[in-house]
Parts: C-alpha cells; structure tokens; sequence
C-alpha cells in the first residue's frame, strides 16, 4: 500500500465475544462488542484507515476470514479469545497470510489461570496488547496503523 492509500483493517473477535458487557463483566468489562466496534470504527476513520469488525465463535470461520483477508486487507487486529491458548490453526493461518497483524485481550491474559499464560498467536503477530479493557483494541489499532505507516 501506498501512503496516499487508505489502510484496509480487519478486527476479528473470537468465541464469546458477542456476550461482552453481560458476561464476567469483572474481568472482561461491561462494554459491549458493538460499542467497541463503533469506537474502533471512530478510531480508524481519524487515523485514515477503513475497519472491517466481524466475531465468530466458529474456528474455521476466524481461519477462512484470515485466509481471505490476504486479498483485502493490509493488517488484522485480532482477539483470538480462548483460541489463543488452543488454536493451531488460528497460529498457521496467520503465518501463512503473512500480514501484520496485532493480537489484543481484554484483560490480562498472564495474570489469569495458567492455563491462559501461553499464546499460541504471539509468535506469529508483531505485538500483543492485554489487559486494558476495550481500550486494548484501540491500543492495537493504533499501533498496527503506526506500523503499516512506517513500512
């Protein structure tokens, strides 16, 4: 992409996602994804960039998402969910795509049960932003946007 381009995202959110605000709202907050979308959405319209937002609680849709996204889109926010500590193929996916790519959590994934302390998505995404709530997305869209803008 050309800097007189305007960046292309894909925020994806993984299993239980739709259920924010109203499930464990002491760990995941009480904002729903549909407010973090917009908000997103808000975000990358002031940093020149377009947001794809779309949630699955469905493996193979987030992998052919990914998959697809090479054709669209310039860099991918993802919050993997659950999938982060199980999905193989979530991690190739993303490897095989080869696009910049942020993995976000709403909390802090390393302070949880230990079971959630190993990411199988961080070493194939440039950085991992967890534990601030909602604002871990716009913290890893503005980085991701900072990023394609450097390259």
């Amino acid at each position: 992409m050309t800097k007189d381009t305007a960046l292309n995202i894909l925020a994806l959110h993984g299993p239980n996602l739709n259920l924010l605000g109203t499930r464990e709202p002491e760990i995941y907050g009480a904002v729903p994804l549909a407010a973090i979308d917009a908000q997103l959405a808000s975000l990358a319209k002031t940093l020149g960039a377009s947001l794809q937002c779309r949630q699955s609680n469905h493996e193979g849709e987030l992998v052919e998402w990914i998959q697809n996204a090479q054709a669209t889109f310039d860099g991918i926010v993802i919050n993997p969910a659950a999938y982060t500590h199980t999905s193989l193929a979530i991690a190739d996916a993303l490897r095989a795509v080869k696009l910049p790519c942020i993995e976000v959590h709403l909390s802090n994934i390393f302070a949880r049960e230990t079971q959630r302390h190993q990411s199988l998505i961080a070493p194939h995404v440039i950085g991992c932003i967890a534990g601030f709530g909602a604002n871990s997305y716009a913290l890893g869209l503005r980085a991701l946007i900072e990023h394609l803008n450097a390259s």
